[in-house]
Formats: structure tokens, sequence, C-alpha cells
């Protein structure tokens, strides 16, 4: 049978859909059903330390949502039970009922160097650590009888923080965020509901399966690597994996025109007519994951510059691509400046080709709205980059 040929703009509106980004934000006060609809769409929140605007988590509810009660989501990711933290697309918030499908990578995970050293020369005490959990919890490093003495000031983590990372990797502990955005680690029979911890561990190929089709949602449209790197799973598996799916009808087959590989459609992707609307999306977005998608689907070449040397940097520090109506049309790096309540647009660049004077508008209305749901009192625009004194003036 003859594969299905897509456009490339019909893949794109597939996976904007797929997304959530095809539906008008809701009107009105942003609730925990909001929350829910948007965490069934995208699967899991990518979780990072990086602070320069806002925890990265926030801000997909806030590209999709508009401005709503950032306590509120705490209060619903701790409290609920409707979610656990792991090593999903990085560290990641996800749905409690995909913690049977998280097991096999929790039951094979190896130690690295530290852990290794640390099981060498402390015979013991990651067993000692984890009954302080099980009898204490939910602890800090800080909490422990003997926590130990920093490597360095930066990635040296002390031994009883390298103990509670172990056991958190291999499923012993599961861990909640303060609010400083440490873990508090406790043992998962006071977080996880009994009814999932009950359930029967997937293998690793039922995971795989799992975990894939769930992508293939998230995603709408993807090949065999896009569908791996949503949850990071080892692409050459994924591959024979996803091609029992195709056989069985689980997911389709298509072609994309001007992609190299074949990409996989799931049967409940819908093709909006349209795409409108605009978002801010955070670097950790699940719809910019996969850079080589992004490209492929927007023609849109995106790397996070935080680690880059700043002399080096292109775009920025952080950078955020625009949204509007379908495309990526613009990036900006920003920084909230909270001691004078500034939304500071460090450097504002348009992507080629494009009219300045249809963009600058909708994104400084744009920005205006993220810095009133930041608690900022203005938005201004520094004079870097070819977007900046069109955006300035529409801020302005």
């Amino acid at each position: 049978m003859k594969q299905r040929r897509l456009t490339v703009d019909q893949a794109r509106r597939i996976a904007l859909g797929a997304q959530g980004f095809t539906v008008p934000r809701p009107g009105g006060r942003i609730d925990v059903r909001h929350f829910r609809r948007v965490l069934d769409r995208i699967g899991l929140l990518q979780l990072d330390s990086v602070n320069v605007l806002d925890r990265s988590h926030y801000l997909p509810m806030f590209s999709r949502l508009g401005p709503y009660d950032r306590a509120a989501l705490d209060r619903w990711t701790v409290e609920s039970g409707e979610m656990f933290e792991y090593w999903g697309h990085e560290a990641s918030l996800i749905p409690v009922d995909r913690y049977p499908a998280f097991r096999f990578r929790m039951e094979t995970m190896k130690p690295w160097g530290s852990v290794r050293r640390l099981l060498d020369e402390r015979p013991g005490y990651i067993e000692r650590v984890l009954e302080q959990v099980s009898e204490h919890g939910p602890v800090t490093v800080s909490d422990l009888d003997d926590p130990g003495e920093r490597g360095g000031p930066w990635w040296g983590y002390a031994p009883g923080k390298y103990a509670l990372e172990w056991l958190f990797a291999t499923g012993r502990v599961t861990a909640y965020r303060t609010a400083t955005f440490g873990r508090k680690y406790v043992i998962p029979e006071r977080v996880i509901p009994a009814n999932i911890l009950e359930r029967y561990p997937l293998d690793r190929i039922e995971a795989y399966r799992t975990l894939l089709m769930d992508a293939a949602r998230h995603h709408g449209i993807g090949t065999v690597a896009d569908l791996a790197d949503y949850h990071r799973l080892h692409v050459p598996t994924a591959r024979s994996v996803v091609a029992g799916l195709a056989e069985e009808g689980a997911v389709v087959p298509v072609t994309v025109e001007g992609w190299r590989r074949d990409a996989y459609l799931h049967p409940e992707a819908v093709m909006p007519r349209r795409a409108s609307g605009t978002a801010l999306l955070s670097p950790f977005d699940s719809l910019i994951w996969h850079r080589d998608r992004v490209e492929r689907l927007f023609g849109f070449r995106y790397r996070i510059e935080i680690y880059v040397p700043k002399h080096q940097r292109i775009y920025g520090y952080y950078v955020l691509p625009f949204l509007l109506d379908g495309d990526l049309v613009a990036r900006v790096d920003l920084k909230a400046d909270r001691q004078n309540r500034r939304l500071l647009v460090r450097a504002a660049h348009l992507e080629q080709g494009l009219e300045a004077s249809r963009i600058a508008g909708p994104l400084a209305s744009e920005l205006r709205s993220m810095a009133t749901w930041l608690g900022m009192g203005e938005v201004v625009v520094d004079d870097r980059g070819d977007l900046a004194v069109p955006l300035s003036r529409a801020v302005g």
C-alpha cells in the first residue's frame, strides 16, 4: 500500500494541534481542569534549575493558557498525587499512571562514577541513608545524620546527595520540589498512590510501546528519532518497536516532503485547517525539544546558548522562540529583573525574510502579558537585534 504523503505545512499543523497550539486560550479563571488538559496534551513538564526568567515548568502552561496562578500549579503538582518526578525527558513531572512504564529504567539504572566510588569506599552508607528517608522522610541532604562534605562549589555534591540521587534514580525513593526548587526525598509509598505501586512493572519492550505511543500522540507526527527523544529512549530499540506498532496499525507510516526518513502519524492526530495565535516558548517546551525536528517543521534553527561562552553567543543567554499563527517568526532573550520589577528584552531577532511590522505588535502584546503574569511593572527592550527598535516602539 502506498504511504500517505504530507506537506511540511500539513505536518506542522498536526504537530501544533497535538501540542495544544491550535485552540484558543481559555477565558476566565484558570484552574486544575486546565492544567490537566495541558498535561494530557504534552505528557510531561520538563524541570530545569535556570531561573533567569522563571522556572521552566511554569512556562509551557503560560504558553498554552495565558496568565495563571503559579501557586495553584505548585499545589496541584505537589499535593494532588497525580504526578511524580523522574527522568522522563530529563528531569520531568510525569502523570502518576505512567509510573509502571518507568520502572524498567529504575531497575536497569547503572551507577555512575561518583556512586561507584561511594559504594566502594563507604559500604552500607547508601542503605543507611535509605533507612533515614524511610524513618524520617521527606528529607533534604542537610537532614541526614551524616551528609558528608561537598567536593566543590558547583557540581561537587556531598556523599549524602549522591546517595539520595542514586536512590531516586533506582526508584527506591521519590522526590518533590521545595519552594527553592531543591528536592525533598521520600519513600514512594508515601506519595505514589497504592493502586499505582501495586501495578506490575512493564517490561522494557512493553514500556517502550507505551511511551512511544504516548510520544506519537503528543507529537502527532514524527520520525522514530523524534518519538524516541520524547522520553529519551534508545533509538535502535525504538525503531524495532515502532515497526511493530506500524504493522499492527497502532501508528500510520507517512512520508513528509523534504524529510529524509519516514514519519509516523498517530491515528487520532488531527490536521487543523489553520493555526492562529501567539506564544512565547520556553527553551524546554515540548514542542521544541528535538531541535532537528524543529528545523524540519519550521525551518527554524534553534540552539540553547546558556552554556556557550558569552562572546560566542549569537542570540543570547535565555532565548525564547516566538510562535505567531503557526510559524516561529522571532526570538527574544529574556530576563526578569525582579528587584526593579522589569521584564528585560536583552535582544530581539527577526527570522530572515519576515516583516517586522507584522511581528512587533503581537510580540509586544505577548511580552506585556508575560510581564504582568510575572509581577513585572514594565517591559524594557535593549537595542540588540534587528527586531529591537520596532519592538521597543510597539512596547512603548
